[in-house]
């Protein structure tokens, strides 16, 4: 029976990256996946800056393109856009980025066992993969929404988003148009948002909202295509993922398994981006992992304690505006698109500012975006 300091499930960006963490600090780290890299996974592949912020390393080898550009569309009519003067979002593709980032784990030192489905999880630490047993002082789950980690806990399932996505060769559309811009359009589907995202030798066109809209998908995406000349046959590997929301008000830990990224449902509800809280989430619960490896902490609640505060008050902005967007899109869009919201939103980006950090912002758009959604 092998024995680890600690077996990381799912090889996504939260669990390569807090592998590394852990491996970095001289850890016994055993980072597994079920899938065999590299692989494809649903996503957009956006990485704000505040995301590439909180990573211990550069991602620049698999970096496809950089947005500068900003553009947003109210229902495919009306038109908004603003150009920054440094990138705000570096776009990669999942199958190139998770691949990289499991390989810096292992450069670590952390052993990667991909191919390996895990069947059962107890919280004393113990993990069955393929016939296996293994044991760990420390169980970090990052294998997603629908991971069995998250499911050994007993944990409600968290409210979910749906989204139907897939991609564009530029020899279809038009590199000039698209390329360095992120292009979404609000009020296109209920409880989200269309959008087109460049990458290297494509575009990623997608259209994601309520759970409810499921069925609906297939119809947005082709309303998409239409609004931008797209030829719907020439959109290829497409494929439906779910958005896991409302994670920070569950309780991510117990005993020696922590739960992080899309595992503990974090998932911004407003724009569906899960990176910067898969990469933040895995650096709270390598921290707490070490305190407790070290023998400097009794359990490991040190990570739900700093959870809650580093998740909530975003999320509950998040949905704020969200549920603005839907009850009043026309007013929501014009307090979107003035310039006190522009200059807010790429500070956020960046990370030079949090998004509940509105002091000497009276009156702000944002403000005023929170009280129509309470």
């Amino acid at each position: 029976m092998a024995r680890y300091d600690v077996i990381v499930i799912g090889a996504g960006p939260a669990g390569s990256t807090t592998a590394y963490r852990l491996a970095r600090a001289g850890a016994r780290v055993c980072l597994m996946d079920r899938a065999r890299f590299p692989r494809d996974k649903p996503c957009g592949g956006g990485l704000t800056l505040r995301a590439v912020r909180e990573l211990p390393f550069s991602v620049e080898p698999v970096v496809e393109d950089r947005i500068e550009t900003i553009e947003l569309g109210f229902r495919y009519t009306r038109r908004w856009s603003r150009r920054a003067k440094q990138p705000l979002v570096l776009m990669t593709q999942r199958r190139r980025l998770d691949a990289f980032l499991a390989e810096q784990a292992v450069t670590a030192g952390a052993e990667f066992r991909d191919g390996s489905k895990v069947t059962a999880v107890d919280p004393s630490g113990r993990v069955a993969i393929d016939g296996e047993r293994l044991d760990a002082d420390v169980v970090v789950g990052a294998d997603g929404a629908n991971g069995i980690t998250a499911r050994s806990l007993g944990r409600p399932a968290p409210e979910h988003g749906v989204a139907l996505e897939g991609n564009v060769a530029y020899t279809h559309v038009s590199r000039e148009r698209f390329q360095g811009r992120a292009v979404a359009e609000l009020g296109a589907v209920p409880g989200g948002y269309a959008w087109v995202f460049p990458k290297g030798d494509h575009v990623n066109v997608g259209v994601g909202g309520w759970q409810s809209e499921g069925p609906r998908l297939r119809d947005h995406l082709r309303e998409l295509c239409a609004a931008f000349e797209i030829d719907e046959a020439e959109v290829r590997d497409l494929r439906g993922h779910r958005l896991p929301m409302r994670g920070a008000s569950m309780r991510p830990v117990e005993g020696r398994l922590l739960l992080v990224g899309d595992a503990a449902g974090l998932v911004d509800p407003l724009s569906g981006d899960g990176m910067y809280e898969a990469v933040f989430s895995g650096r709270l619960a390598a921290d707490a992992a070490l305190e407790f490896l070290h023998g400097r902490a009794r359990d490991l609640d040190a990570y739900a304690e700093r959870f809650a505060p580093a998740f909530a008050p975003l999320e509950s902005i998040s949905w704020r505006a969200k549920l603005a967007f839907e009850r009043f899109p026309h007013l929501a869009f014009r307090l979107a698109t003035t310039n006190v919201s522009w200059r807010l939103f790429q500070a956020v980006v960046r990370g030079d500012r949090r998004a509940s950090d509105t002091h000497g912002l009276r009156g702000a758009p944002l403000r005023v975006l929170q009280a129509l959604g309470v």
